[in-house]
């Protein structure tokens, strides 16, 4: 049998318990009582704060690595950009006109080649990774005293790999830049 108890609430308090009781469809007693449950008994929550602290961790993994992308990112572009302003030479004033076309032109087809790999979701840098598998696998080894690898280097895996003045043909993503 349950007790009547008499609780001095605010009206602040009152309004959201009624709030909460008609949303429900319920009586306000019995979510006083979930509360006072939840609130005296910690330990029955405690698989659903684990499982949000695992789901924390996992997202706070995943933001840094995000970070580590973005500064990856940021400071292979700045070395780019600071090679490239120092091997580029300033044009004669008679070309910068003609300079200035072409560029915008060039730029117009990067912002749109850029565009249809962020619809298509097919990364550069994912499409190099498989070209540089492909052709040379024992780059991505994992363990240098990996006994497959000594194994194959035993068996002459050197013949397998291509001649140093072979030529090989263009990249794929070579010939999007500039075919």
């Amino acid at each position: 049998m349950k007790q009547r108890t008499t609780l001095y609430m605010t009206p602040e308090a009152v309004d959201r318990l009624a709030l909460v009781a008609n949303y429900r469809k319920g009586a306000k007693s019995a979510i006083v009582e979930e509360a006072l449950d939840r609130y005296l008994n910690p330990e029955r929550n405690r698989l659903l704060d684990d499982a949000v602290l695992r789901r924390i961790d996992t997202l706070s993994k995943s933001v840094s690595h995000v970070a580590r992308d973005v500064a990856i990112a940021t400071e292979t572009l700045s070395l780019f950009v600071r090679f490239f302003l120092t091997i580029t030479p300033p044009l004669p004033q008679a070309e910068q006109d003609a300079a200035r076309a072409h560029g915008r032109q060039r730029f117009e087809t990067f912002v749109a080649q850029v565009g249809r790999r962020l619809v298509s979701d097919h990364r550069l840098v994912s499409e190099v990774l498989e070209s540089i598998a492909a052709t040379n696998p024992d780059l991505f080894a994992t363990a240098p005293d990996d006994p497959t690898l000594k194994t194959a280097s035993a068996n002459g895996a050197a013949e397998a790999s291509p001649a140093k003045d072979a030529k090989t043909d263009p990249s794929p993503w070579q010939d999007e830049v500039h075919g």
